[in-house]
């Protein structure tokens, strides 16, 4: 109960669906050390906390294209939910905490949180770094330009006619 949230195992799970970064219920569940199923009820419990941009039920859709790219339940029981899995944004992960109303709740969601702020400086510096490579891009395709016209005149000269090199005699 009382080890420690790395935030690199957070961001392991954080998820890109519908242009949000989500973690499913399932991950929740997992970090706050509760059952799934106790966790969706607490929830279904609370609906009005929680509107669309807050959580929402993944799509059969959806839930197929995740599934197949990691492996979520183990072989026997359980093996396939019947039961599609919410997916909560930032807000909707902080709203959590107060429905879930337990100490390892609070210490959950500021790893959460922490996570997200940090995973936003990530891409706020990829960004950054993109709109720099942009500008040199643009900045060195102009000198390049420069000299794919040097080169393409040098090819396309009209070539003069040549004296021979070696040695001559006079007739």
């Amino acid at each position: 109960m009382n080890k420690v949230i790395k935030i690199e195992n957070i961001a392991s799970q954080v998820l890109f669906v519908r242009g949000e970064k989500v973690l499913l219920d399932f991950h929740l569940a997992g970090l706050y050390e509760v059952e799934t199923k106790v966790m969706k009820q607490q929830i279904r419990r609370n609906m009005d906390r929680f509107p669309e941009d807050f959580m929402f039920e993944l799509s059969k859709k959806e839930w197929d294209s995740l599934r197949s790219q990691f492996v979520t339940l183990n072989t026997g029981r359980g093996q396939h939910s019947k039961y599609l899995p919410f997916a909560f944004t930032e807000q909707g992960i902080a709203m959590l905490s107060s429905v879930l109303r337990s100490k390892k709740a609070i210490e959950v969601n500021i790893a959460i949180m922490r996570t997200f702020v940090q995973l936003r400086k990530l891409m706020d510096t990829n960004k950054e770094l993109a709109d720099k490579i942009e500008k040199l891009e643009t900045k060195y395709d102009e000198q390049f330009q420069i000299v794919f016209d040097a080169i393409k005149k040098l090819i396309h000269q009209e070539n003069e006619p040549r004296k021979k090199v070696g040695f001559k005699t006079e007739n």
